[in-house]
């Protein structure tokens, strides 16, 4: 049933924000810095390497850490700043989920580099499709800004905020269930509009 529900709801997500992606890639595209999408290569089930697709939010060529700094990180771009606010840069991620790469709800998929630092515990997120929304990313919801007042954002990343995020994904395999699913697309959602 859960992929059923991964079919159905984002074949409808693609259908009914045909509008918002062309409005978003004209806005890229006018912002006169490059491509409209940005694939990342992820981690998915049994450790199978993926392409990751969203929309572009920094400038092309950008060098630096692989962690975004806040709103206030030089390489996003004008639209790229409104886009990650209201999570649109994710949108495109639906097509993920159609191909099956991913789901709606689970782990969310990290870098090979990151995932290289996984015990053998928090190797048990691998099990499942990764998500494009989980209970670990309505709690860091703005994990960002919190990048942005660390003293040593990789550092604090790989040893508070990863740790911290795969055991929050952990006791979501363990109850997870369609109705819970639900809850939290739900929750994602108005997350958003809150936001």
């Amino acid at each position: 049933m859960k992929r059923v529900l991964d079919l159905f709801l984002s074949l409808f997500g693609i259908i009914a924000l045909v509008p918002i992606f062309g409005i978003v890639a004209l806005a890229i595209a006018m912002d006169g810095s490059g491509k409209v999408l940005y694939f990342q290569q992820r981690v998915g089930k049994k450790g199978k390497l993926f392409w990751l697709v969203k929309f572009r939010s920094m400038k092309i060529n950008s060098t630096g850490p692989g962690l975004t700094m806040g709103t206030n990180d030089s390489r996003i771009t004008p639209v790229g700043r409104f886009i990650r606010k209201y999570k649109i840069d994710e949108f495109p991620q639906l097509w993920n989920v159609l191909r099956g790469d991913m789901s709606l709800v689970g782990p969310r998929p990290e870098i090979p580099e990151y995932v290289s630092l996984y015990t053998e515990e928090m190797r048990r997120v691998l099990d499942v499709r990764p998500g494009m929304t989980d209970p670990a990313s309505l709690i860091g919801f703005n994990e960002s800004e919190s990048l942005e007042k660390a003293e040593d954002p990789e550092t604090f990343y790989r040893e508070i905020l990863l740790p911290k995020k795969v055991t929050s994904q952990i006791a979501y395999l363990e109850s997870a269930s369609l109705r819970s699913d639900i809850r939290i697309i739900i929750r994602t959602l108005l997350r958003i509009f809150k936001h």
